[in-house]
């Protein structure tokens, strides 16, 4: 008999194959899906961390190019994946790939600035992965990544209405069967549009919080990103 698959990841893969099957027009000119080339370390940590109930539900927009779409796993700095929580396996290609954004999965020597202050900030404030995952979870609204011809980012917020309403149909679906299987009171955005999709995707039924978003592109996220978070952290009745 074959191992029962955890719901978490039969969201995954049905999420996977429903973002594969969208069509994104110009200037989006590449879209990669590490649900799909980099399924074995995403899944890894979907088994070892998304499993039970959580108090909340820490959600991003859509992977960085140097972050989740390098190891599969939300804000995947390289280190923090692979140190702290101990995932590192085998990440395939997207088809096509950019020849300026390759994916070279736990070889990449780049840093995803947003996921080292993220999972450095969690990492300081819990110490080891299994004393914040025994609480929380992680995960990216949007699985895609969109790049333009330059290899600029697009986040999906600026694609076309009629393709950002297909893809926030499936990705709103997902969101509601994740925060149904972890049973979470409480959703908390990294970023105001992580916070606005929760809001939507639920007609706000679901408690929401806002976290400022890491990006060294936030001159905000610039001025003391984890003293800023602390202080979050203690306005939420966590």
């Amino acid at each position: 008999m074959s191992p029962r698959i955890p719901e978490l990841i039969r969201i995954s893969r049905g999420l996977s194959d429903a973002v594969s099957a969208l069509d994104f027009s110009l200037p989006v000119r590449y879209v990669y899906n590490p649900l799909d080339y980099a399924r074995r370390p995403h899944e890894t940590y979907v088994r070892r961390f998304g499993v039970g109930a959580k108090e909340a539900l820490f959600l991003g927009m859509n992977p960085g190019p140097f972050g989740m779409a390098q190891t599969g796993v939300p804000f995947g700095e390289i280190s923090a994946v692979r140190d702290w929580m101990g995932i590192s396996d085998t990440v395939d290609k997207p088809d096509p790939e950019h020849p300026k954004r390759p994916i070279e999965g736990f070889a990449c020597a780049r840093s995803e600035v947003s996921g080292r202050r993220l999972w450095g900030w969690v990492a300081d404030r819990f110490g080891s992965a299994e004393a914040f995952f025994s609480r929380f979870f992680v995960y990216n609204y949007c699985p895609l990544v969109f790049m333009e011809d330059t290899g600029r980012n697009r986040t999906p917020d600026k694609l076309p209405a009629d393709e950002r309403a297909a893809l926030f149909d499936v990705c709103d679906q997902a969101l509601r069967g994740v925060i149904a299987e972890l049973e979470v009171p409480l959703v908390i955005g990294v970023g105001a549009f992580a916070e606005q999709r929760v809001q939507r995707a639920t007609d706000d039924s679901v408690p929401t919080e806002r976290l400022l978003h890491p990006s060294p592109a936030s001159p905000a996220a610039n001025r003391g990103w984890a003293e800023q978070a602390d202080r979050a952290w203690e306005t939420w009745e966590l």
